[in-house]
């Protein structure tokens, strides 16, 4: 029997294809409709995906470094902000795990902090996020607060080769700490609410994080009572050397885009170069286009890049739901934890994936059953561990 997996979604507007708006499948007068991304999520949910990311950016380009990436008129634009969609999307979904994306160079890593908590109480213990370091040249004039930053991967194509780049994964570092951190001031018995001395809170279960990094600094702590996960789950997409490390030192999952299984070695032996107490979680990502036929499948394709090619690292399936669950096989058997599929068009590829992908992939023995935990980290395998600060005497 092949290696058990999780599969998961990745929800970007119209879909991950940059055509797929005009597509006669497509709704593009509703992308920013409550009702849409709605049933975007309950239709994941229903077909058990272990996980929904929602991808998000501070300005109209996204995170394109394209010059006319602000200006062109022939892409979806506008979006809702991701951490404020999955606490929307929280109540009207049952099991799936929400995970907004967040960009770390800007938005203050203690309102982050009490968003996700939030986003994890709201949901009962499905709460994570995937962190993006850096950001645009549009993104920061949109702040106003930085002048300089990362202006796109340098020549060499190594990220290591950019003191802006390297600049942003330390920020993005300490970022996911300072997240950890603010989970954990509050211990799990904090709260006393007793009636009968009029004690709400044993105040020496809530401890002060007095975190003093290289870019900022938090003292206190959080406003939000510990949730049900305790920390949510970070995540982090990761492309080469240092994105890997930032992902092996900071994530409880990365997101890899292999060119093929065989690719999957190789990326494993570099997240492993740093030791950790709980092994971090692997996901594949595979952009799929999904039809009853390969012809039909390609033809599709055929418009939609004629219309506006695509630039992607991650893999490319093009095909019948068959094909796609050959592709999942053989990234399972080369060791991934899960797969995350990203739809080249919504909602056609994602009802594909409910409908024809997901009952194959089961049938083949490919796939984890939802054995009933009650958080998203316990359903991945990771335990919920107590707050770091209550290891210490309780006052110290």
């Amino acid at each position: 029997m092949p290696d058990r997996i999780h599969l998961a979604v990745a929800l970007d507007g119209a879909g991950w294809h940059p055509a797929a708006w005009r597509e006669p499948t497509a709704r593009p007068t509703e992308l920013t409709s409550a009702a849409y991304w709605r049933e975007l999520a309950r239709t994941a949910d229903g077909a058990g995906l272990v996980l929904a990311t929602i991808e998000d950016a501070l300005s109209l380009g996204g995170r394109s470094f394209e010059p006319d990436a602000e200006t062109r008129r022939d892409r979806a634009r506008g979006r809702l902000d991701a951490v404020l969609l999955a606490s929307f999307l929280a109540p009207a979904t049952r099991r799936i795990g929400l995970v907004p994306t967040a960009t770390t160079a800007h938005p203050e890593p203690f309102h982050l902090a009490t968003g996700l908590q939030t986003l994890d109480h709201v949901s009962r213990g499905r709460a994570g996020v995937r962190l993006v370091a850096g950001s645009t040249a549009a993104e920061r004039s949109n702040f106003g607060r930085r002048t300089d930053g990362p202006t796109g991967l340098p020549a060499s194509g190594r990220v290591e080769d950019d003191p802006a780049l390297l600049a942003a994964f330390r920020e993005a570092g300490d970022v996911a700490d300072v997240v950890r951190l603010l989970a954990d001031s509050w211990e799990d018995e904090a709260i006393v609410r007793d009636l009968e001395s009029g004690k709400f809170l044993d105040r020496e279960r809530v401890h002060n994080v007095a975190f003093d990094g290289e870019f900022f600094s938090i003292t206190g702590a959080s406003i939000v009572p510990r949730s049900p996960q305790g920390p949510p789950l970070i995540t982090a997409l990761a492309h080469q050397t240092v994105p890997y490390r930032f992902a092996a030192e900071h994530a409880d999952l990365v997101f890899i885009t292999p060119a093929d299984a065989a690719a999957v070695s190789g990326i494993r032996d570099e997240l492993d170069v740093v030791v950790r107490e709980e092994p971090l979680r692997v996901f594949a990502d595979l952009l799929v286009l999904v039809e009853q036929t390969r012809e039909k499948a390609a033809a599709v394709w055929s418009r939609l890049q004629e219309r506006a090619p695509l630039a992607t690292d991650a893999r490319v399936v093009v095909g019948t739901p068959d094909d796609v669950v050959d592709e999942i096989a053989a990234l399972a058997a080369a060791g991934v934890d899960g797969i995350r599929l990203r739809p080249a068009r919504l909602p056609a590829d994602l009802d594909a994936i409910a409908d024809r992908v997901v009952p194959r992939a089961a049938s083949a023995g490919i796939l984890f059953t939802d054995d009933g935990s009650a958080t998203l980290r316990e359903r991945l395998g990771l335990p919920r561990l107590a707050s770091r600060y209550a290891r210490q005497e309780v006052g110290a």
